[in-house]
């Protein structure tokens, strides 16, 4: 079970990061109040140990520069949340080798069923939301999940008190963001329990 903490934005996250030992970090680049600038996210990456992939949070932006920050080595993955069509996908392809996440917001099975079929390496689950790309803290109903397709970042509400009944899934990855934050900055002491508990320790 791979483990995903998004949203970072301080040198704190990075070193509680590279202590609690996630597979992947989140760097948010569309408009939130998580939000960094392509020199923030490339100063904090210089922080990040080996081992751990960024990934670039992206909503309907120019794919020159998604791959610009991919090719330079600021993040290994895309991850898509805005809709973005499949032609958009493959003109980003032939600009960038990264793996691509494309996320999905579920209300229904049949959003995932429409999307699972794109040029996309995953697929990112997450609650739908009416006039939100995503970020709503929420959870979904995780049984119209069915036979995906992909291997897909399961997100939205996911915390210390779901996270067990989310490893059961059938995800590749479990993606949280608020879940680890406290005060809306992000908690070390939030992100070591939900390491141990994914990990198979004990927090």
């Amino acid at each position: 079970m791979k483990l995903k903490f998004c949203g970072q934005t301080r040198e704190e996250d990075i070193h509680a990061a590279n202590e609690t030992r996630p597979d992947y970090i989140g760097f948010v680049f569309a408009e939130s109040r998580r939000r960094v600038t392509d020199e923030q996210a490339a100063r904090l990456r210089a922080l990040l140990s080996p081992g751990i992939q960024a990934v670039g949070v992206f909503v309907n932006d120019d794919p020159t520069h998604i791959a610009s920050l991919a090719n330079s080595g600021v993040i290994d993955l895309i991850q898509l949340h805005g809709g973005e069509s499949a032609a958009y996908i493959q003109r980003l392809r032939t600009m960038t080798a990264a793996p691509i996440i494309y996320a999905v917001r579920v209300g229904a099975q049949a959003d995932i069923k429409q999307i699972k079929n794109d040029p996309v390496d995953f697929l990112l689950l997450d609650t739908y939301t009416k006039d939100a790309y995503g970020g709503s803290g929420k959870t979904f109903d995780w049984s119209l999940i069915g036979a995906v397709g992909k291997p897909y970042f399961l997100a939205g509400g996911l915390n210390e008190s779901n996270i067990t009944r989310a490893m059961q899934t059938g995800a590749y990855a479990l993606d949280l963001s608020s879940g680890i934050e406290t005060d809306g900055v992000k908690d070390a002491e939030k992100m070591r329990r939900v390491a141990a508990l994914v990990k198979g320790g004990q927090p």
